[in-house]
């Protein structure tokens, strides 16, 4: 009988210890792993920006409204740049010469270390989720500009910790809150994780 006593004493002890254990690990785990993945978005996000710019660069005006146009102008287009030499500032304006210099896009992608192929894909996502684009112009201020808003929502990289539970580790914690940089209401590139 003592035999059985101990016996089931260890099992409870065990049990005991496990979810001890469980308990410590798991908002451990979470954080880590939300550290990991966001990171991985946002430099993506950081990414996805970068090939905005240069397609600005490139069209001379507004954002890419897709990823497929986006792509396409950043393999095919060439980014003006006028070189000044002499001293635009000079009183008597002498010598002053402009030179136009057009180089490829892809020159900046590869700069940047921009990956065309994956540019589109959320890290982390399954399922080949991609994130979604928008460019518009609207008026601000009585001025016509381009906007555009790139995002994706933490419920589809955060796996296994796309669920409300884990909040009671971080208040802040909402897996269907977004991710994004830029605005469609106002001209802003900023991102929502700065």
């Amino acid at each position: 009988m003592r035999l059985i006593v101990n016996l089931v004493l260890v099992a409870i002890i065990a049990v005991l210890i496990w979810v001890l254990y469980s308990s410590i690990s798991e908002p451990i785990e979470f954080q880590n792993e939300r550290k990991t993945r966001e990171s991985a978005v946002i430099a993506k996000l950081i990414e996805i920006r970068q090939a905005q710019k240069i397609f600005r660069a490139v069209s001379g005006a507004g954002f890419a409204p897709s990823f497929d146009s986006l792509k396409d102008v950043l393999r095919n287009g060439e980014v003006r740049t006028i070189k000044v030499e002499g001293d635009p500032d000079d009183p008597l304006g002498e010598a002053i010469v402009y030179d136009t210099i057009y180089e490829p896009a892809m020159k900046f992608v590869k700069e940047f270390g921009i990956d065309l192929d994956s540019l589109e894909y959320v890290p982390y996502s399954t399922e080949g989720v991609v994130f979604e684009i928008s460019a518009d112009t609207l008026t601000y201020q009585s001025t016509l500009v381009n906007v555009v808003e790139v995002s994706t929502s933490r419920k589809y990289y955060m796996g296994k910790y796309a669920d409300i539970r884990f909040a009671r580790y971080d208040k802040s914690y909402n897996p269907n809150s977004i991710i994004k940089f830029g605005d469609m209401t106002a001209p802003n590139l900023s991102g929502n994780w700065e």
